[in-house]
């Protein structure tokens, strides 16, 4: 056929060709149009009256007919149901390994046997309290065990568990407690801390408070820091 029309007669052929392509992608012969992006949310109904339907309150926003935005909430993935499905045959877990068997493979923050992250950082400061609390903890001691003390005794914590009056604690520093009567006169009490209270019942009964120094020990004359 080519032979008989000549070079002319293939070119007009091939022009037809083209043409008819034309028409059967666009509709038109030689006209081109691009295709403009969806931007569908598949698998959601549209917003509005066609969203309410079968509800009693129709058209109306309250919160029984609240519905999630589309594209809120995403489907579970289905896994094992099928090749095609994209989570078939090992549902993610890969062919073989610890990691591929039932249950909890390993626990949480387990790095193989090495000394995991969670015990290799430091500690909060100010433990038990938390994160940066540094709160001074104390031997507390009450007015009660100040009654068991003679009068005009010079008292320490040292002293008081030395005879028996109260147990060693586990704190360095002791604080005396009020909240009770002292009956006993002209005590001299030794401390780290006092409470107001405290204070008040000591030296109502003619008693002195000592104040000592967390560090050294020693008194600390509380005119001169005045």
């Amino acid at each position: 056929m080519a032979a008989f029309v000549g070079a002319s007669g293939s070119a007009f052929f091939a022009a037809q060709r083209t043409a008819s392509v034309n028409v059967a992608v666009c509709g038109k012969a030689g006209v081109r149009r691009a295709v403009a992006p969806s931007m569908k949310v598949f698998d959601w109904k549209k917003r509005g009256a066609e969203a309410y339907s079968g509800r009693a309150e129709m058209g109306e926003m309250s919160v029984t007919t609240v519905i999630p935005a589309p594209g809120s909430r995403k489907r579970k993935t289905r896994k094992g149901r099928g090749v095609a499905a994209g989570q078939g045959r090992s549902c993610g877990f890969g062919m073989r390994g610890q990691k591929s068997r039932s249950g909890n493979p390993t626990r949480p923050g387990f790095e193989g046997g090495q000394t995991p992250l969670y015990r290799r950082l430091p500690k909060y400061v100010g433990r038990p309290m938390g994160p940066g609390h540094t709160k001074t903890m104390y031997n507390l001691v009450k007015l009660d065990i100040l009654n068991k003390c003679a009068e005009g005794e010079v008292v320490t914590f040292d002293a008081l568990v030395e005879s028996g009056k109260m147990t060693k604690g586990k704190f360095k520093l002791a604080k005396i407690m009020g909240g009770a009567e002292l009956t006993v006169k002209n005590l001299t009490v030794k401390a780290h801390a006092f409470t107001s209270s405290a204070v008040e019942a000591i030296e109502a009964a003619g008693g002195k408070c000592v104040l000592l120094s967390p560090t050294t020990g020693e008194d600390i004359n509380m005119e001169e820091l005045e």
